[in-house]
Parts: structure tokens; sequence; C-alpha cells
């Protein structure tokens, strides 16, 4: 059986400690492959350097909505120079939270729009996250997909939104992103839609230092957790866990263009 982490923070602080033990911890949890997406410039480079140190991991580079304000044109020029690093795999994490509002809301939407442009112009998928913004994110998406539908879609990291959001990205060709969320006892809506998705449509990811699955709720999150989170899944899907994970594994593959396990 083998997992792939869609997303997760290794090159974050939490991990400054023990950042060699958790990523062997993963692989003896069958994760992999991680995926390590940038919040800004500088865990962008991060991103990279990780992604460099262990060959289990592959990087996305962008600025995530709350820094959305330093997204000026010498960030982007830099950001088109690490995309064309041979292990970046991804935009991203990019998109709209109108949860935090960090960065102002007209500062976010340009971001987003031109991120979006910087991955077509690369040919690569996109991470989006998504908080309280469904409505701008899909106008936005929809524009874009119109321009370049023959283009890598990506993934709704962390889905949050209701089942109307998820088939409309599912049909642009997006995935819908499984997280810890999922296996909370007071977790109601996201547990009711996915029996309603394929699974062709589905990744799973851990979030992690985030998003700390059931049982650990409450501790650092890390990538050997990320069965847990496929676990659930599979319950839900009535499907058995080693089928799951082989669509799973597949799907990751397919949207980050990743080699197989035995070629990292």
């Amino acid at each position: 059986m083998e997992f792939i982490d869609t997303h997760c923070h290794l090159d974050f602080a939490p991990f400054d400690s023990d950042r060699e033990a958790v990523v062997q911890r993963a692989l003896a949890a069958d994760v992999t492959t991680l995926i390590n997406p940038g919040a800004d410039l500088e865990s962008s480079r991060r991103a990279i350097k990780m992604a460099e140190r262990f060959p289990q991991v592959y990087a996305a580079v962008g600025i995530h909505p709350h820094d959305a304000a330093t997204l000026d044109e010498t960030v982007l020029r830099e950001l088109h120079q690490l995309a064309l690093h041979p292990k970046v795999v991804a935009v991203g994490e990019i998109g709209l939270d109108y949860y935090r509002d960090l960065s102002s809301r007209a500062q976010q939407r340009r971001a987003f729009e031109r991120q979006l442009a910087l991955a077509a112009t690369h040919r690569l998928p996109v991470i989006i996250h998504q908080r309280d913004a469904g409505q701008d994110v899909l106008s936005i998406v929809k524009s874009w997909r119109a321009q370049h539908s023959d283009h890598p879609a990506g993934v709704f990291h962390a889905f949050s939104g209701d089942l109307a959001l998820a088939r409309q990205v599912i049909e642009w060709g997006f995935y819908i992103g499984i997280a810890g969320p999922v296996t909370y006892t007071n977790a109601r809506r996201l547990p009711e839609i996915l029996p309603h998705l394929p699974v062709e449509s589905l990744v799973v990811e851990t979030d992690a230092p985030y998003l700390t699955p059931h049982p650990y709720r409450g501790q650092r999150n890390e990538p050997a957790y990320l069965p847990l989170v496929a676990q659930r899944l599979a319950e839900l899907l009535h499907m058995p866990l080693e089928t799951l994970a082989a669509h799973l594994t597949e799907n990751a593959r397919r949207l980050f263009h990743l080699p197989p396990a035995s070629a990292e």
C-alpha cells in the first residue's frame, strides 16, 4: 500500500528539531511522496530546498492569500524563476481567504489572477486555498479555465465547500483535497458530500503541521498520520483501504505528473 501526501509544510518551524525523523516516519507509514507548497517567497525557496534535500519531497511555489500584498513585480519574477526548478510540480498555495482578510480582498484577487497566469505560463497545476470566498474563487477560476481549458487544473486544498462547489470544480478538471477534518467527530458536511463525488477526483493531504486528524487532534500534525485520513475516507466510501489507496495514489501522480515510486 502506498500514499501520497499532496500538501504538507515540512519547511515550517515546528519541524526544525526533527525534520529528518518526520520524513522517516512518513516512509514507515507507507507515505512515499510528499508535496511541500510555498506560502510566501521565502517559504517557496525553502520548499525547493526541502525537495533538493529529500528525494521523496516535491515543491510548489506561490504566495498564500494572507501574503497577497507582498506580490509585486520583483516577487513575481522570482516565482517565475523558481517554477523552472525540476522538482517544482505546482503553483501554490494560492487563492482567496475572506475569513481572515490579512491582505485586502482586492489584493488577494489580483495576486490569485497573476499566479494563475504564472501557472499557465509554466503549464503547472495549481494548489488553491479557499476560505469563505467560494463565489469569487469560482468566478476567477471559471475565467481562467475558459482561457486555458487544455492546461492542467489543480486541487482545491483541504476542501471545505459544499457539494455544488465540489461538483463545479471537478467539472473544470480539479481534484478535491481531503485532510484531517474529515476524521473529526463533529464533522458533518464533508462526510455527507464525499460519497457523491467520484473517487477519480479525490486526493488526500495532511496540511502538516496543521489540521491534525483524530485521535491526535490538538498535537502537531505530520505526514505519517495521512493513513488516518485515508482510512476515514475509505469508511465513508464503503471501499477497502487498499483499493482506495491505489486510486488516491494514481490520482496524485496524474495531478502532479509524478514519476512512479520506483523512479523517485
